[in-house]
Formats: structure tokens, C-alpha cells, sequence
């Protein structure tokens, strides 16, 4: 094999590498809960535009508005990171490459209803081309007055 053949074949096989380390890593890396378990009611904006917040009143008991969002959620390959402090922090993951992106969700009892207080982010990437509030859009139930 010719000289400069042999070195767009190294290059080549060099950025492969690398991609496929960069996907691993993306897919494996740990997700640690202190970071990503956060209050939706008091987290600040991310600096980049990858996030979603809704704050919505729905006409049902908490109960079954945590049932519907966590139906949902596990319907899509989404699973728990943590939940306590009245927040469960979901996991979701891009279908393509995996990347994970975290939502917080808070239910407060409102009279009859219930206030869901949400927040969705990517944690990689500066835009997620609406990827977050989409997925609020699916998983949380519409806004209905109690």
C-alpha cells in the first residue's frame, strides 16, 4: 500500500476510534443523582437553550397524574434516577445515540387538581432541537382547570 494510502487508512481508522469512544462513553457514563435530581421549582436555566419547563394545573389527584407521566415515561425506555423531596428525576435517552437527557417533576396538590411543575435537559449538547419540550408535550397529561 502506497505511503500516503496508508495514512488516510490510519486517519481514517483513528476518528472511527474515537467516534465509537465517544459513543461509549455517552451510553455508559454514570449518571450521579446529586448532580441531575433537582427541584424544578427552584433550579435555575441552564446557560444553553436544551431544556423545557411547563408549570400546568391538570383536573386529577396526584396519584393518577404520577401514574400517567411514569405509564408514559416507561413506554419510551425512560427509568428513574432518583425520586425523593416530592421530585422523581427521569432518564431518557435519544433513540439514535443514546444520549441521556434528565426530567424532573414535581406534583403539588392544588384543591382538586393537581400543579405539575416539570424540567427537562440534555445533558450533552447546546441545542436539542426541541427534543425536551416534545417530550414534556407526550409524557405530562393537558392542562385542564380544575
Amino acid at each position: 500500500m502506497p505511503r500516503p494510502l496508508r495514512f488516510v487508512a490510519l486517519t481514517a481508522l483513528v476518528l472511527l476510534l474515537l467516534a465509537a469512544g465517544f459513543a461509549a462513553y455517552v451510553r455508559l457514563a454514570p449518571s450521579d443523582p446529586a448532580r441531575w435530581h433537582v427541584d424544578p421549582l427552584t433550579v435555575p436555566d441552564p446557560t444553553s437553550p436544551n431544556f423545557a419547563r411547563v408549570d400546568r394545573v391538570v383536573a386529577a389527584p396526584s396519584a393518577e397524574v404520577a401514574a400517567t407521566i411514569a405509564a408514559r415515561a416507561e413506554a419510551e425506555g425512560a427509568r428513574v434516577l432518583d425520586a425523593g423531596g416530592g421530585v422523581t428525576t427521569w432518564i431518557a435517552r435519544t433513540p439514535i445515540m443514546g444520549y441521556p437527557d434528565y426530567v424532573s417533576i414535581r406534583l403539588i396538590p392544588e384543591g382538586e387538581g393537581t400543579r405539575i411543575v416539570a424540567f427537562s435537559r440534555s445533558r450533552f449538547g447546546y441545542g436539542d432541537r426541541g427534543v425536551n419540550r416534545a417530550r414534556l408535550a407526550r409524557w405530562l397529561p393537558e392542562r385542564r382547570e380544575p
